[in-house]
């Protein structure tokens, strides 16, 4: 649409002319720790399930519920603005933690080593690119169309904001509001309750993962008919807080699509296959002798795979009207800029720049650009050239205005980020194959570009939720732009090591006799190897030498991956990495915790399929067809395709999350506050209900709990082995032929308390 220098008229709560605090080093710095916490539990879920929920909402309440506690404790009160700029800072980690989750362990998984440098530095230049990418849009895609494009998520966060806004924000608005009001009781409650959430998250999964009380996941295997058919659940807090946020919709899809993997596909294989006399590629087992994980491994996960990537397209090229009205739009922002006064919207030549109108000024923004291809070109731990960079210069200004339109129409849940880094990829490396680039370390430069784009399209997404809710509650946008690069940076620098550091933690070395027997007798030239490497963790306790590294590309004769060799030249281990690993138990016996990271998996199959030609394409191609059948039966297919790709016990607690939010609006949309309001007026009621704030505290406690009991595993592994050893010989909750049903007690505890939490009371 064309460029309207006069926007449609829009009141904000504070007005322009009103100069409360706004970006206080405490708000910032509240911010960008909320924005580290969150970041951090949300690469935990990109790691497990392959996606995130918004933090925006969760981290306005925590901030609102700090800043009164400073306030009792004889500090200063908070203004909105000041809220606003936490929540902005603070909302940056977990879009910045999807973007690293979903590209960043694919280099893990292709068998290569990820250096600290290259994911802080692929985090910082993806996150600022991003956020620069989306100032000079502004104008146009949050002031101008403000009423095509919603923002729901940013909406209801401004609803938030307000609802518990200070005496002195109310006053700065126009309104009056005596301090024991129902908003003030109602800003309590939520704060209890989202607390109380992330507390409880966080005991359970101590109880849980470290003292052993219950068992983490219920699993049972099926008989004839349904041979090697299974069912169970990971009855986790975080995965069930999933499940609620985004909705028993998308819930229900991606656990349909476990059904089919574990129901159908499976047992399928297995008829078919069980009286096969020879391995049948790519397995390397007889299929009477595969369980339902080595089927799953051999064959499921590369349907899966090409379902994920034929949804992702399939999603993008929906979106291709808003593609090219949010490429008209971006460059319209480009040319125009923000103005450099108001006197084209106030009538008065010269007049100074309200404060609500205030960008960074787009010169920054241009020389923040030209920096950061700079950067992109000539940082050695990017491996990437002039070329790769302005792949990523093209690729981030396009997707980051998608990502921004299509979070407008649509949300953040159903932004599809991931089929943007899908299409870059593809386009990268099919030119690099024109190229003649193949290789390792063209599958690093590929990925680079990939993570990049996709850090860019997720934090430009994010950017344009908080900048409308500041455009809502009338915030400085220059000072909330300072407020998300801030956030932004500080993310980048722990989310790579917290990535390494659960790496490590599931990381198992596989003795080669067991790995890949075949290939003892292989001897390597270790003259040609320059990469030494000891073991990490609880094995290098017994086994202190130096070894020789070797990447394997292809699967000849044994996997591919990373080899540890001997100086001799034999083959002392395979590496298996904690991110998409295949072994699960250590030599010793102990059990280790892997993480699937579904959409890396993805990305590190595109780059071997199109550089090397190493994927067993008839599989791909029956995952194709699952998504392109499901599209011709008007079936979103994305969401399924995931259920497809990831394990049942991993989808199936996400939909009973999603049951739980389906019963608790049902019941909800019968009051009469409620009466009138459309389903989409409806789903934005239930986004800022206090069953989403519980959800968010779940996520939030039990991701972190995770994280920390898998980084503190190696230094607590006596203790986990007696605990271990005392749960199997005494606890009927963890062993036993009850354990399964036992340990649905207090997982159906925390699911009662949901619902009951979630209920909202008659206000007439």
């Amino acid at each position: 649409m064309p460029y309207d220098p006069q926007p449609p008229a829009v009141k904000p709560y504070i007005p322009a002319s009103s100069a409360l605090p706004e970006m206080t080093l405490r708000a910032l710095v509240m911010g960008v720790v909320l924005g580290m916490v969150f970041g951090a539990s949300s690469l935990y879920l990109v790691l497990k399930v392959g996606l995130t929920v918004s933090a925006s909402i969760p981290v306005a309440v925590i901030a609102i519920t700090l800043f009164g506690l400073a306030k009792k404790a004889g500090g200063r009160e908070s203004t909105i603005l000041e809220n606003s700029i936490t929540q902005t800072a603070g909302s940056a980690g977990e879009s910045l933690a999807f973007g690293l989750g979903v590209t960043m362990p694919a280099i893990m998984i292709l068998g290569f080593d990820l250096e600290i440098s290259r994911v802080m530095l692929v985090g910082i230049l993806g996150g600022l690119l991003g956020i620069l990418m989306m100032i000079p849009m502004r104008r146009t895609m949050i002031v101008d169309q403000h009423r095509e494009l919603k923002y729901p998520e940013g909406t209801a966060c401004a609803e938030v904001l307000k609802a518990a806004a200070t005496p002195s924000s109310r006053e700065a608005a126009g309104e009056a509001r005596l301090e024991g009001s129902s908003e003030a009781l109602a800003a309590r409650r939520r704060a209890i309750i989202i607390f109380g959430g992330f507390g409880l998250g966080l005991l359970y999964k101590v109880f849980n993962i470290s003292l052993k009380l219950w068992k983490d996941t219920v699993d049972f295997v099926f008989g004839a008919p349904l041979k090697a058919g299974s069912a169970g659940a990971e009855i986790s807090p975080e995965l069930l807080g999933v499940g609620y946020i985004i909705g028993p919709r998308i819930a229900m899809t991606m656990a349909a699509g476990g059904v089919l993997s574990y129901l159908l596909l499976i047992p399928m294989i297995k008829f078919f296959g069980e009286l096969l006399t020879v391995p049948l590629a790519p397995g390397t087992m007889l299929i009477k002798d595969m369980g339902p994980d080595d089927i799953r491994s051999a064959y499921v996960l590369y349907i899966g795979a090409g379902a994920v990537a034929a949804g992702g397209l399939v999603s993008l090229a929906r979106s291709l009207p808003t593609i090219w009205n949010g490429l008209k739009g971006g460059l319209a922002g480009m040319r125009m800029g923000a103005p450099s006064t108001a006197g084209a919207s106030a009538g008065v030549p010269g007049a100074p720049l309200p404060r609500t109108e205030q960008d960074i000024p787009l010169k920054w923004v241009v020389i923040g650009c030209l920096g950061i291809i700079a950067v992109i070109t000539f940082a050695t731990p990017l491996h990437m050239n002039l070329l790769g960079a302005l792949l990523i210069l093209v690729f981030g200004f396009l997707f980051s205005t998608v990502s921004s339109r299509l979070t407008g129409e649509v949300g953040s849940s159903s932004n599809p980020i991931s089929g943007m880094a899908v299409a870059t990829l593809l386009f990268t490396c099919l030119i690099f194959l024109a190229m003649g680039w193949t290789g390792g370390r063209y599958y690093v430069t590929a990925l680079s570009v990939g993570a990049i784009v996709c850090i860019a399209a997720s934090n430009a997404g994010t950017t344009s939720q908080d900048l409308k809710t500041g455009y809502l509650v009338g915030a400085t946008p220059r000072l909330q732009q300072y407020a998300i690069l801030a956030g932004a940076f500080a993310s980048a620098l722990i989310l790579g090591p917290i990535l390494l550091k659960l790496n490590d933690a599931g990381t198992v070395y596989v003795p080669t006799a067991q790995a890949a027997p075949q290939l003892q007798a292989l001897r390597v030239d270790v003259s040609k190897l320059d990469a030494s490497a000891q073991l990490q963790g609880p094995q290098a306790a017994s086994d202190h030498n130096t070894y020789k590294v070797w990447q394997k590309t292809d699967t000849d004769g044994g996997p591919a991956g990373k080899y540890l060799v001997r100086p001799d030249g034999s083959l002392a281990y395979l590496v298996d990495p904690g991110i998409n690993g295949q072994f699960h138990t250590r030599p010793d016996g102990t059990e280790v915790k892997k993480y699937d990271a579904p959409k890396a998996v993805l990305m590190s199959y595109i780059i071997k399929g199109i550089l090397d030609q190493q994927l067993p394409w008839t599989l791909v191609l029956f995952g194709v067809m699952i998504a392109l059948v499901l599209e011709m039966a008007g079936v979103q297919s994305l969401a399924f395709s995931v259920g497809v790709y990831l394990p049942l016990v991993s989808t199936l607690p996400i939909a009973i999350g999603g049951l739980i939010r389906w019963l608790a609006d049902r019941r909800n949309g019968t009051l009469p506050q409620y009466a009138g309001l459309n389903e989409e007026e409806l789903q934005a009621a239930g986004d800022r209900s206090s069953g989403t704030l519980l959800a968010s505290g779940y996520i939030a406690g039990g991701a972190l709990a995770g994280i920390i009991i898998a980084i503190t595993a190696g230094v607590l592994t006596d203790f986990d082995t007696r605990m271990s050893k005392w749960a199997e010989s005494m606890n009927p909750f963890f062993a036993g032929a009850n354990a399964d049903l036992l340990s649905l007690l207090p997982y159906a505890a925390i699911c009662v308390l949901l619902y009951w939490v979630a209920r909202e009371k008659s206000q007439h």
